[in-house]
């Protein structure tokens, strides 16, 4: 699988903390290797199609699309428990 990304999560990865970002780039590495990587708890998001939900952190999810081979990595937001 190949990644792309947009320019939102560029700017949305800005506010966040470099131990953070280093966790993003770790989950990143992992989901281009398995979507089903168990640290990465993958699941479609919402009803809505081909979005899916990551875990960055136990306060952190990332968001990105699957398209053909490739996963666009969409936002990254903090999670509210």
């Amino acid at each position: 699988m190949r990644i792309t990304h947009t320019e939102r999560i560029k700017r949305e990865l800005e506010n966040f903390s470099l131990v953070v970002r280093g966790a993003f780039y770790k989950q990143v590495h992992f989901l281009k290797q398995d979507i089903r990587h168990l640290s990465l708890r993958a699941k479609k998001y919402g009803g809505v199609e081909n979005i899916w939900q990551a875990r960055v952190n136990r306060n952190v999810r990332f968001y990105f699309l699957v398209k053909g081979d490739t996963y666009i990595l969409l936002n990254i937001k903090k999670h509210k428990d």
